[in-house]
């Protein structure tokens, strides 16, 4: 898979987390987040049923990420660029199951660590 700068994705198949790799590689050489955090999740839930027969054990994640690309686009638009950017991995049988999203511009992650 390219990127929207052209760039090749290296191959991550040697990896002992390919798709949090993955994840962190596309959301870093597209969007240049100016914070990116990935949680992988998956453990919390490798004990369900559905989970038992998964090959990659990478399922679950939760991802903040911060970048100028948010600007001017609504939360859904943020959304939907991330799906697109992880379709493969989210189609793949086997694959990322769920991702839970918090999308901001560098503006608002200022506002919200103000606040805390």
């Amino acid at each position: 898979m390219s990127t929207a700068a052209g760039s090749v994705e290296p191959d991550f198949a040697q990896s002992a987390n390919p798709y949090e790799d993955k994840i962190v590689w596309r959301l870093n050489s597209t969007l240049k987040p100016t914070h990116l955090k990935v949680f992988n999740d998956s453990h919390k839930h490798a004990h369900h049923a559905p989970m038992a027969n998964v090959a990659s054990k990478e399922t679950h994640f939760r991802l903040e990420i911060v970048s100028d690309a948010f600007e001017g686009k609504r939360l859904p638009m943020r959304h939907r660029m991330i799906y697109q950017m992880l379709g493969p991995e989210m189609q793949a049988e086997g694959g990322i199951h769920a991702l839970q999203l918090l999308t901001m511009t560098p503006s608002e992650w200022e506002t919200r660590q103000g606040s805390k």
